[in-house]
């Protein structure tokens, strides 16, 4: 399967706890789509969690991971929200957001227990995540009979499948229309396959468009 060419992000929100020197640190990911919708979330933690000590929090957006924002909201400087935020980048995630609310236990962690324990409360929390890969995919278009629509949904699923591909949404209209997203390395072979299937009377037709396609690993 080919690599990633973007970064990647979750297929659905986690939550997680660490329980630290009688300190809980309760940590709370999930997907975003924009910087708004991530400040959304936080603010929802933070209504949820009103009676913590601290809620921090740090957040990647965009498709390139090119915007990113941490709070170390009351902790000391540098001990929360960046090292939060480190985790994301090392994990080379984007459109994500991480909440760790902190119930002080009375016992101080210092400056490098703080670090390492909001750090390990993002990485513990995504160990638990289900990643998703961006891929920049080539479009291709299958038309068949209708009486071959069967077949070749069947051959095109399992193509998919064993090429990192992804399966679009098929079109029914004078011939059953398909539609493919490939891994731009992996169309000759989907028209070689296509071809072999059909005796040569199927094309599998590269349209020219890509875009980038979520992908669960």
């Amino acid at each position: 399967m080919p690599q990633p060419t973007r970064p990647s992000t979750i297929a659905a929100a986690v939550e997680h706890e660490l329980v630290i020197r009688k300190s809980r640190f309760l940590t709370h990911i999930a997907p975003v789509v924009s910087p708004e919708q991530a400040d959304e979330t936080i603010a929802a933690i933070r209504k949820r969690y009103w009676d913590a000590r601290h809620n921090c929090s740090a957040q990647v957006t965009g498709l390139d991971g090119d915007r990113a924002r941490s709070s170390d909201d009351g902790e000391p400087s540098g001990t929360a929200g960046m090292p939060m935020l480190e985790v994301l980048r090392r994990r080379e995630l984007t459109d994500v957001v991480a909440v760790v609310t902190r119930y002080f236990g009375g016992i101080k962690l210092g400056a490098g227990g703080l670090v390492r324990a909001y750090s390990s409360a993002v990485s513990e929390a995504l160990d638990q995540a289900s990643l998703v890969d961006r891929r920049v995919l080539a479009q291709l278009t299958i038309a068949v009979p209708h009486a071959d629509a069967g077949r070749f949904d069947n051959l095109l699923r399992d193509w998919t499948h064993r090429s990192g591909a992804v399966l679009g949404e098929a079109r029914y209209e004078s011939d059953a229309v398909f539609e493919v997203w490939s891994p731009a390395e992996g169309t000759a072979g989907l028209q070689a396959e296509v071809a072999a299937a059909s005796g040569g009377t199927v094309t599998a037709s590269v349209t020219g468009i890509e875009r980038v396609v979520d992908v669960p690993r």
